[in-house]
């Protein structure tokens, strides 16, 4: 059986054309009956820490009295074990805390300028510094270690 007559190049031309014709008519029904994308815009979980923001101590100073009914105020310039501290004097850059006291401990996180945190363990002195156990009264996995010549004593809250 012979072909040829079959296979000329109208044949071919004519084939191909409508095979470009059922798929152009295929992406245009697609295109018409599927569903618009619309985008989910609702509630996203979300793993955050929220920070509490800084609060401003003011610097108060107390005139000395005789008066013996009066208590005295707590001494704020030394750092106690349960005592809260504040992150300060690292110009905005936080202070790096980390796992062991000693310039080569592990850093764990860094804490931010103004950051509050309970100290917990400490004083240990390791390579010129003194250093203290932080914990962060708001998540108890910030916790770590500081150089107390970037932490000053506050109030407890």
């Amino acid at each position: 059986m012979d072909l040829r007559p079959y296979l000329n190049r109208w044949v071919i031309y004519g084939a191909l054309g409508f095979a470009a014709l059922l798929l152009l008519i295929t992406l245009i029904f697609i295109g018409w009956t599927s569903p618009r994308f619309s985008p989910d815009v609702g509630f996203a979980p979300a793993d955050l820490t929220m920070i509490p923001a800084p609060t401003h101590t003011p610097n108060v100073t107390v005139a000395p009295t005789n008066d013996p009914s009066i208590t005295p105020t707590p001494d704020l310039t030394n750092i106690n074990i349960e005592g809260y501290v504040q992150i300060t004097g690292t110009e905005g850059e936080g202070l790096r805390i980390r796992s062991a006291p000693g310039l080569n401990g592990e850093t764990v996180f860094r804490g931010e300028e103004a950051e509050v945190f309970v100290v917990k363990d400490g004083p240990q002195s390791a390579d010129g510094y003194t250093w203290w156990y932080l914990v962060a009264p708001y998540d108890t996995t910030r916790a770590g270690w500081a150089a107390a010549d970037f932490l000053a004593v506050i109030p407890s809250p």
